[in-house]
């Protein structure tokens, strides 16, 4: 499939995705959120990718959320089914996914960092829910997200006055994993290889098992993260005999992610 708004690389296991609307502050349109969900697909698909990286391209935004010059002229803010940029509802991915956020995140780009697992943003990041002082709400995910993650009265502190919160505030707040002054993508890219260096079957089910076991209580989530599918994919892969032995061995696993 041609695209138009959005670039996709990858890295041997890495995959890097790339919004390329700089001139709008890299928002969506119809097309570009048809994009991304349809690159997220392909992603969920492949065996042999095991990390995203998401980006934005040029230093000045990530993502500045719904194009709303589409919806001034009629053209709404309909989201694909897999939510804003084909990831904020996307629930049963199980891969990981880090945000190299370069510059502003604003609404359905602050809640597309939000559905990531991993948050690195540069040192010009900016984050707003902005959605209330146009007349919508944030219905990404971000009215569930932030008060999970940073709790309800600093949740609440954001979305009731659609602030802009800083990168280092970010960091304290607790959404954001690093700040970096330069090379974001190369920090990006170091997570990711910190991820790849573990089997992606135990990436895979310790994702689950945080998503799943989020939901429940701690006593019931510790019993059912035995049966989680991606679990039992771990317990029965290859590469769970492949770590003890590599261990043993006293050399590097060589995963095979089955």
């Amino acid at each position: 499939m041609g695209r138009r708004y959005v670039d996709v690389t990858r890295e041997g296991p890495l995959t890097i995705v790339t919004i390329n609307r700089p001139e709008v502050y890299n928002a969506l349109n119809a097309e570009a959120h048809d994009e991304l969900e349809a690159i997220f697909d392909a992603f969920a698909a492949d065996d042999g990718q095991w990390v995203a990286i998401i980006t934005g391209a040029g230093q000045k935004a990530f993502c500045a959320g719904h194009d709303l010059k589409q919806q001034a002229a009629g053209g709404g803010l309909t989201n694909p089914p897999t939510g804003f940029a084909g990831l904020t509802s996307r629930f049963d991915l199980d891969k990981p996914v880090i945000a190299a956020v370069n510059g502003v995140a604003m609404g359905g780009g602050f809640e597309l960092a939000l559905a990531c697992d991993i948050v690195v943003a540069s040192q010009n990041a900016a984050f707003a829910l902005p959605e209330t002082r146009v007349g919508i709400a944030a219905l990404g995910g971000g009215i569930q997200r932030l008060p999970r993650e940073i709790g309800l009265k600093r949740a609440m502190g954001m979305l009731l006055t659609g602030r802009r919160v800083s990168a280092t505030e970010g960091l304290a707040l607790g959404f954001v994993n690093e700040v970096v002054a330069d090379d974001l993508l190369g920090a990006a890219r170091r997570w990711a290889l910190e991820i790849l260096a573990s089997s992606p079957m135990s990436i895979r089910a310790t994702k689950e098992a945080v998503r799943w076991g989020l939901a429940a209580p701690v006593e019931q989530a510790i019993v059912e993260q035995w049966s989680y599918p991606a679990m039992t994919a771990m317990l029965a892969s290859e590469d769970y005999v492949e770590g003890p032995v590599a261990f043993t061995e006293k050399r590097a696993p060589r995963w095979k992610g089955r």
